[in-house]
């Protein structure tokens, strides 16, 4: 009996050790990329994240929970910047391909390409609601809108619109719109101007309207994420995310702190999983080789 009891007190002690270090392994506060990706976006839905190869297209798809991956779409000579995962399809806007694409999310197969621009564009970064897709242009005064139809099927690769910005927004010389987020009911879409540190909301005629922030600005502001009536801006060169409250109108903003991280080299875009959030690093400023080091930091809000 004394061996049986001292057999059982081993196996409960092994047992809530493995379970803590599982606990301790879990959501880890670094995800490493294959070597040489030269990551841009990225995009989660649930526990999964997705993350794009600025050159090459290739899209990586991994667990936050563990760490682990592998290629969901296989290097082409696509492009991979801004993304959003919504109904089993991953949205990816292409740079200056001047294209859009849509892929199988479970099993990376390309399901649409949309030609938005022939030249002098960089489409940088997406959003999804329940009717559409809009993406942004750096280089142009608009949003590209593609329809989706029942349970968020996207409309024929002719089928999308170009609409123009107006309203408060200016353009300028360099990067102008790129991150973009919406409310939930679609109505009302948010968009940062890098250059500029402005942000806008702008309705779905394309009217827009600066969201005052006093003196504050998010210059070098990248991917954006609203979350109810916060917003989060990566400013991507001052390796920092500024967390900003909204007015209920979203006609002005409060900065309520910058978020700054020792794992943060240039973080680009942003996106969320509770209340952690996880920021892909494209290190503009190192000089990218097959071996060179990529990775996703994840942060607390």
């Amino acid at each position: 009996m004394t061996r049986l009891l001292l057999a059982l007190a081993a196996l409960v002690v092994t047992s809530v050790a493995a379970s803590v270090a599982g606990a301790q392994g879990a959501f880890p506060s670094r995800i490493d990329l294959p070597d040489g990706f030269q990551p841009e976006g990225i995009a989660t839905a649930g526990e999964q994240f997705f993350v794009g190869s600025i050159p090459t297209g290739a899209v990586y798809r991994g667990s936050l929970r563990t760490g682990a991956g592998a290629l969901l779409v296989q290097h082409s000579d696509r492009r991979a910047i801004g993304m959003k995962v919504d109904r089993g399809r991953l949205f990816v806007a292409g740079g200056d391909s001047g294209n859009g694409f849509v892929y199988n999310a479970r099993t990376g197969a390309l399901i649409r390409t949309y030609a938005f621009s022939t030249g002098g564009s960089f489409v940088n970064d997406v959003v999804v609601t329940k009717r559409a897709a809009w993406f942004t242009d750096s280089f142009k005064a608009v949003l590209y809108r593609v329809p989706l139809g029942p349970a968020g099927r996207p409309g024929a690769a002719t089928a999308f619109s170009t609409v123009a910005l107006g309203g408060d927004y200016t353009h300028e010389a360099g990067f102008n719109a790129n991150g973009i987020d919406a409310t939930p009911n679609g109505k009302t879409l948010v968009i940062v101007q890098s250059g500029t540190g402005k942000l806008f909301t702008v309705n779905v005629m394309g009217s827009t309207r600066a969201i005052a922030l006093g003196a504050e600005s998010v210059p070098n502001g990248d991917g954006i994420l609203l979350d109810g009536k916060t917003l989060y801006v990566v400013q991507n060169r001052l390796n920092v995310i500024a967390k900003i409250a909204l007015s209920a109108n979203l006609r002005s903003g409060r900065v309520l702190r910058r978020i700054a991280s020792t794992g943060f080299d240039v973080p680009t875009t942003v996106a969320e999983l509770g209340r952690r959030l996880y920021a892909v690093n494209a290190r503009f400023g190192t000089t990218p080789s097959a071996s060179t080091d990529y990775w996703v930091t994840q942060v607390g809000k």
